[in-house]
């Protein structure tokens, strides 16, 4: 991500309550953001790293997640096709009282609330079909008025009751009461997520806030629902995640990659977020993928 702070995403209220977007690779909505809708976004095309909060994970076609307002995001494709990609992603942007609106006279859709209490911190609906996923959005795109809200409630009802919903950041995004305020936060959170391989202090940060280190803790952890110091170290065992999957390097090398000084401080932090050592996560993965290479301790 080349822009630290995301950027903010104003969506023309006269579109409506629900809007339905997509677009090819490469594109200009292909940016770290955030706005205040909730978003449905479902990959086509292409394969690379996905930004949601504080994750970093891998993207492949039929993944299909849900974030909410303000919870900044991206994908970017890894390697360039050899000629443009006409359709990527495919999305539905809705607004929080648009849902609100709906059940105060149908409270039968309350299903939904769980979801949306999970897409605060973005929420990845495991092994959905791409093909229905498709048909479902394609459902909302190709109708309009009543008919695309039926469409629209139709597809969120299926993905209400989907058995495997994995909530993806380990942080709960909220509005706060001060624009300014908010956009250092945002600013913050996208510095850690370029930087974390480099030290990184709480001191550092609220300077480049421009606040005291305790009104920085205090905004950072109202707006993010976190502490800096744990979002840090969040940030850098989803990171270490990665390459514990994707490489052959030892678990050390992992550690100080991730932004770990010490071997000691990395397993024990790894094993508190993750429930077991980096080499255990490794083999899991791997037996998982079906993978037969030898991992590296």
């Amino acid at each position: 991500m080349n822009d630290r702070s995301p950027q903010l995403e104003v969506v023309d209220p006269s579109l409506g309550g629900l809007r339905y977007l997509e677009h090819g690779w490469p594109h200009d909505l292909i940016r770290w953001h955030a706005h205040d809708e909730y978003e449905l976004h479902l990959v086509v095309a292409t394969q690379g790293r996905a930004f949601v909060g504080d994750y970093v994970g891998r993207f492949k076609p039929g993944q299909l997640i849900l974030t909410g307002p303000r919870v900044p995001h991206n994908w970017l494709t890894d390697e360039a096709p050899e000629s443009n990609v006409a359709l990527r992603d495919m999305a539905i942007q809705f607004r929080p009282d648009l849902y609100q609106s709906v059940r105060a006279v149908l409270p039968e859709i309350k299903g939904m609330e769980a979801m949306l209490s999970l897409a605060r911190s973005g929420v990845e609906f495991v092994d959905f079909d791409l093909d229905e996923a498709r048909s479902l959005m394609e459902a909302v795109r190709d109708s309009d008025g009543l008919s695309r809200v039926a469409a629209f409630f139709a597809l969120m009802g299926r993905l209400a009751v989907w058995p495997e919903q994995r909530c993806l950041s380990t942080l709960q995004f909220k509005s706060s009461p001060s624009g300014a305020v908010e956009s250092k936060i945002s600013e913050a959170v996208a510095h850690v997520l370029e930087n974390y391989h480099q030290q990184i202090s709480l001191a550092e940060v609220a300077q480049r806030a421009g606040m005291s280190d305790s009104a920085f803790s205090r905004h950072f952890l109202r707006g993010t629902g976190s502490r800096f110091v744990e979002f840090v170290t969040r940030v850098r065992v989803s990171r270490a995640c990665i390459l514990l999957a994707e490489t052959d390097d030892k678990v050390s090398t992992v550690c100080y990659s991730a932004g770990f000084n010490n071997l000691a401080n990395f397993n024990r932090h790894f094993t508190k977020l993750k429930g077991k050592t980096p080499g255990a996560f490794r083999r899991a993965i791997r037996e998982t993928a079906g993978a037969n290479s030898t991992v590296a301790e």
